[in-house]
């Protein structure tokens, strides 16, 4: 299984991801298919009603990209390992592209060196998973696809340097504080006090 995970992002990669971030916020805010604008009547064009930026549609592609961000955080595990699973496809698709449309191929990028999830975090993440693998069928295909969109770009745009850093940090960071407090307030919560 490990010949077909990665840590390491190639520029290809990271390309990739970058063309399908770009791709849906150009939808988001064209008020195509990512923005839920469309036309007001079947058949009318977008410009009839003009475009639709409300910023609940970009929910479920944080969401994933947030979801993506914590698999690299895992140190193992099944979430660990299919997040480098995403890094190694990610990056083969995204060699074949770069090589078939520039003639270069994609070098190291970057190492997955983000922040590890702790034993808290690790709580947080595990009944997040739960949670949306028991809601799956409920989920509508269209924020469903744009999730897993997210979480693609979320592993493949988790880099250890830059701005990507900063944000692969406060995301798993805060995932580990917020566990830590959760566990705090349950350790010393009196029944009375939560009334």
């Amino acid at each position: 299984m490990n010949q077909f995970t990665t840590g390491t992002i190639t520029t290809a990669g990271f390309a990739l991801a970058l063309g399908l971030l770009g791709a849906e916020l150009w939808q988001w805010w064209k008020g195509g298919g990512g923005g839920g604008g469309g036309g007001g009547k079947k058949g009318a064009p977008a410009a009839a009603t003009g475009p639709s930026r409300d910023p609940k549609a970009l929910i479920p592609l944080a969401f994933g990209i947030v979801f993506g961000i914590l698999m690299i955080g895992c140190p193992a595990g099944f979430l660990g390992q299919l997040g480098g699973i995403l890094r190694w496809g990610g990056n083969g698709g995204g060699g074949f592209a770069m090589s078939f449309l520039t003639g270069q191929d994609g070098t190291a990028f970057a190492q997955a060196a983000a922040p590890r999830l702790d034993g808290y975090g690790a709580v947080l993440v595990t009944a997040l998973t739960i949670s949306l693998w028991l809601v799956r069928k409920k989920v509508p295909k269209l924020p469903k696809g744009k999730w897993m969109k997210g979480v693609f770009i979320g592993v493949m745009l988790c880099i250890s340097t830059g701005t990507a850093a900063i944000v692969a940090q406060t995301v798993i960071g805060g995932a580990n504080d917020a566990g830590r407090q959760l566990f705090d307030v349950v350790r010393t919560a009196d029944v009375g006090t939560l009334a």
